[in-house]
């Protein structure tokens, strides 16, 4: 991708986009080619960090049992041992959870109960918690997550991710939106040729192609 093409592209679309009573997010569209993801070789989960964030807050949700006091502390949902036995066959209340909250950290030790009892709601959203473990700094942690990007190829060709957010100028958008390209053609195992065409778009607009 040229860089200066990518940048006009963006300035055109947000030109382009009709003024809304919310701020749009910008979106990236990847279609891959020429993989079987069928193959569970071919199909990967990293978090990308964005250079410029996603341009807005997001929600981070911590499940947590020896960090609670430190959590409390932090600008996060919080859920410790308890409340997750708590939510054991209460479907509905952790589907909630999973709605409001955008992304989500879980305490070593607990994933594997995170996994039996919330992973039925996570997993299909693709929310399942990063784990960490009990020593680890949870500030520094959560300053990472919050301008990181969960990417996860599983047997969908077709793959949208939240990159920035309209107001963003165009060139940190660029740049956000290479890395995760940059990122995915590290881990595709042909490199770039397994990427069909990229799309940008806003929430309300029509895609223009990157690639």
């Amino acid at each position: 991708m040229d860089t200066e093409d990518v940048i006009e592209k963006i300035e055109g679309l947000k030109e382009d986009s009709d003024e809304r009573n919310f701020l749009q997010t910008v979106d990236l569209i990847i279609n891959l080619y020429d993989i079987d993801l069928s193959d569970p070789e071919n199909r990967f989960s990293t978090d990308i960090i964005l250079p410029h964030g996603r341009g807005k807050d997001i929600q981070v949700c911590v499940i947590a049992d020896s960090k609670i006091t430190e959590a409390k502390k932090l600008d996060v949902n919080l859920i410790t041992k308890d409340d997750l036995e708590d939510l054991e066959g209460n479907m509905a209340e952790a589907k909630k959870i999973a709605e409001d909250n955008d992304t989500f950290l879980g305490e070593a030790p607990l994933m594997p109960k995170i996994g039996e009892i919330m992973g039925p709601v996570l997993g299909p959203r693709g929310k399942m918690p990063s784990p960490f473990k009990p020593g680890d700094d949870l500030e520094e942690i959560l300053k990472k997550r919050k301008n990181s990007l969960n990417v996860k190829v599983g047997e969908d060709r077709t793959l949208h991710f939240p990159v920035a957010t309209e107001e963003m100028p165009a060139d940190k958008i660029e740049e956000n939106v290479r890395a995760v390209i940059n990122e995915f053609e590290s881990n595709l195992p042909k490199g770039p040729k397994q990427i069909g065409s990229a799309y940008l778009k806003l929430t309300m607009s029509s895609p223009v192609r990157l690639i």
